[in-house]
């Protein structure tokens, strides 16, 4: 009887893989080899490629606290910051791969042209999720920021930096698209601090 260890092995391969090769490059083939599981216990949890694909995205939308929010904001109080933290993160992750990373649900979401439902959804609901964290940093800082602020519009702007910033860096092999982004990410947080303080009353 197929154990839940494979299936495991099995996910985290694809993990690796489709961040690596990208989804459609990676074979069943090569799932098999790095999980170091047979082809019946393959198709025993997960009856297509697909099927898998969707068990990696529901493990990413699981995963996005534990593995990214928390490890950006340890010890970071201030709301503004923990998305500079953020941010922080994801230059870290370039950096450290000679700017090779590429943010793994952007990367499917641009290489699956025509996702079916059930994978387009999953793709929105970790892009919703990635927005939602960053929307709560917005309106914990909501007394600081011009009033007007539209905390929702902000935090999918601060998704598109990011993912610009991404796709740029992979692209040139160097952090001056990714910095530049993010510094007039920063400068526009600053405007709308001081519109703030200008409009607080007396």
């Amino acid at each position: 009887m197929e154990d839940e260890s494979t299936r495991e092995r099995l996910i985290t391969s694809a993990l690796r893989l489709f961040a690596e090769k990208g989804y459609q490059s990676t074979s069943v083939a090569d799932l098999l080899q790095e999980s170091k599981c047979h082809s019946g216990s393959f198709y025993h949890f997960f009856p297509t490629k697909q099927d898998l694909l969707i068990a990696v995205l529901e493990r990413y939308r699981r995963g996005i606290v534990p593995m990214l929010i928390e490890p950006a904001w340890k010890n970071v109080d201030d709301p503004i910051e923990r998305i500079f933290a953020l941010l922080g993160r994801y230059r870290m992750l370039l950096r450290t791969t000679d700017c090779a990373y590429g943010c793994p649900i952007g990367s499917l979401a641009l290489e699956i042209h025509e996702p079916d439902p059930a994978v387009r959804k999953l793709l929105a609901d970790n892009f919703t999720g990635w927005v939602d964290q960053v929307e709560r940093c917005l309106t914990d800082a909501r007394a600081t920021l011009a009033p007007d602020v539209d905390t929702r519009r902000v935090a999918s702007f601060v998704l598109t930096v990011m993912e610009g910033g991404v796709m740029q860096s992979r692209t040139y092999r160097n952090l001056k698209a990714f910095d530049a982004a993010v510094a007039s990410l920063r400068d526009y947080f600053q405007s709308l601090r001081r519109v703030a303080v200008r409009e607080s009353p007396v």
